[in-house]
């Protein structure tokens, strides 16, 4: 069995020529969706069709959470409410706000699937700490410049990048309204992914741009932000962790740490399903003890880690996708170096987040009882 494990983007709202060679290569498995990838319901159904037809087995994803991380919101897709909304809701009425919080898995995943798109990376995980908040015996090193810093205001989250992505700021409660959020993706025959292992929101620099750094030990991250993956690893189907280091534990990033992928994610919480990078062209995933990398290094530290797929997003509209050309190219070398070797079991967890029932159409959607109902759940 084949081992595709890189997830690429195509730049525009239809494929090109390079677009379908490069999705047809024995080394990627997936396509992520940006909203540049959007200009209506119909194109972007028409685009994952096109997708389909160069390999039936890819898996077309996006990053479509609710709130301010949602990728499509016009054509009649519901906006969806951050997931710090449910979190509210459960503070007046526990069970109204896991209801609710299915309903939006139901939502979300039903109206993504009506387009053709197989998946999404959801729930986030990460717990939503307060600005000054910090637990016994911890601090956070501070962001270095250019980092997003802190939301300043009262009430605000420590993190800028998680913030209100979060459903809340204790563990049980955010384990319970991802479940339940999760049973609602279920429903629509969509698979989940928790992010970002083993914590992102405690640390204010933000990923994309820095190198976050948490100083915790290992056993207050696992009491408390890494406690959902544990009670959630028999749910679980996939988990991204966070490109954050976390030097008490292992002195590189998360997604690139055999310890925290194979010892503790893995043996000690016994998650069994794929394992993500994410995006190797955010600024904290090329950077390793001071050094950077290249996108291929990155992603064979990643795949020899533990990671099953790696993302390289936002790289077809740069350069004409010079740097997927040579990720393709070096990861190919690599294989037959023996540098990174092909995993079967990592195949067969990428297929088993391919839908395993088929989706309804939007005209059908918009007068199913289940559909309607979970509209009026939201909160």
């Amino acid at each position: 069995m084949e081992h595709s494990p890189l997830v690429i983007d195509v730049a525009g709202l239809t494929l090109t020529d390079i677009d379908r060679q490069r999705l047809a290569h024995p080394l990627v498995g997936g396509m992520i969706l940006f909203g540049r990838n959007w200009e209506s319901r119909e194109q972007v159904a028409a685009l994952c069709a096109e997708v389909k037809a160069v390999r039936e087995d890819l898996l077309i994803s996006v990053d479509h959470e609710g709130g301010r991380v949602q990728r499509f919101r016009t054509g009649g897709f519901t906006h969806l409410p951050p997931m710090r909304a449910f979190g509210e809701l459960w503070m007046q009425d526990a069970m109204r706000a896991t209801n609710a919080a299915t309903a939006a898995g139901y939502v979300l995943a039903a109206e993504l699937r009506a387009c053709g798109v197989d998946f999404s990376f959801t729930p986030v995980l990460d717990l939503d700490w307060g600005e000054d908040e910090a637990p016994t015996g911890a601090r956070a090193r501070p962001a270095p410049q250019g980092g997003a810093g802190s939301l300043g205001r009262p009430g605000a989250s420590r993190s800028g990048v998680i913030g209100d992505r979060s459903f809340h700021r204790d563990a049980r409660v955010a384990a319970l309204l991802a479940k339940s959020l999760m049973q609602g993706l279920l429903q629509a025959g969509m698979a989940n992914c928790g992010k970002h292992f083993p914590g992102h929101g405690f640390v204010k620099a933000d990923s994309h741009v820095d190198i976050p750094v948490d100083d915790r030990e290992l056993e207050a991250i696992l009491a408390d932000d890494a406690a959902p993956y544990g009670w959630l690893s028999n749910t679980l189907t996939s988990v991204m962790p966070a490109h954050v280091i976390y030097p008490a534990v292992d002195r590189l990033p998360a997604g690139f740490s055999s310890r925290w992928l194979n010892e503790i994610l893995r043996e000690q919480l016994g998650f069994q399903g794929a394992i993500f990078s994410d995006d190797l062209s955010m600024k904290g995933a090329r950077q390793i003890e001071g050094r950077e990398i290249s996108y291929t290094e990155a992603a064979i530290v990643a795949l020899n880690a533990g990671c099953d797929m790696v993302l390289l997003c936002n790289e077809s509209a740069q350069n004409d996708g010079a740097a997927i050309d040579e990720v393709l190219s070096e990861l190919d070398a690599a294989r037959l170096s023996a540098k990174w070797r092909p995993s079967e079991v990592s195949e067969e967890r990428r297929l088993a987040l391919l839908p395993a029932m088929g989706a309804a159409s939007w005209d059908a959607l918009m007068t199913d009882p289940r559909y309607i109902h979970a509209l009026r759940s939201l909160p």
